[in-house]
């Protein structure tokens, strides 16, 4: 019995080197050969179907005209403008109201500082409970000292006061 696992390790320690071996050995490659326009270019298939010449020679023709379009690595400084706000209705930037989000930024903004005890611009109403109902009592009446700036993606911006929105 004791002479079959000698035997067992025996060839698993003469197999392994062999294994390794082959692993080590640097890869040889023969001759490249450079394969012609024809085979370099396979069928392409669309779903179950081959292109047509054309269609190969069309993508072709668009690719040449993608590989010949200038690329603008440096884009030119543009400075920012002001668009300015002469009278009421002259909200050039984004829609004649507030949004939703200038909305919330400035009741929550105005809340704050009332919780933190600014005094109100209005006289406090009696169904007021809160800090966020004041803001939102002072935001309807449009006393809260506040200018919104829209900003376009270019920089150009407008400063438009609240009291001009709708």
């Amino acid at each position: 019995m004791s002479d079959e696992p000698e035997e067992v390790s025996a060839e698993a320690e003469e197999v392994a080197p062999e294994e390794e071996a082959p692993l080590l050995a640097p890869q040889v490659t023969e001759t490249t050969e450079v394969p012609t326009e024809e085979e370099a270019k396979p069928a392409v298939k669309k779903g179950k179907k081959e292109q047509s010449p054309e269609d190969i020679a069309e993508q072709e023709r668009l690719q040449k005209i993608i590989a010949a379009r200038e690329v603008i690595e440096v884009d030119p400084v543009h400075v920012p403008v002001e668009y300015e706000t002469t009278g009421r209705g002259k909200v050039m930037i984004g829609p004649p109201t507030l949004t939703r989000f200038e909305k919330a930024r400035i009741l929550g903004a105005r809340a704050l500082q009332l919780s933190l005890g600014a005094p109100p611009f209005i006289s406090v109403p009696k169904e007021v409970a809160t800090s966020l109902d004041l803001a939102y009592a002072e935001l309807e009446k449009r006393v809260i000292p506040i200018t919104i700036r829209r900003v376009l993606p270019n920089g150009d911006f407008q400063n438009i006061s609240i009291d001009l929105f709708d």
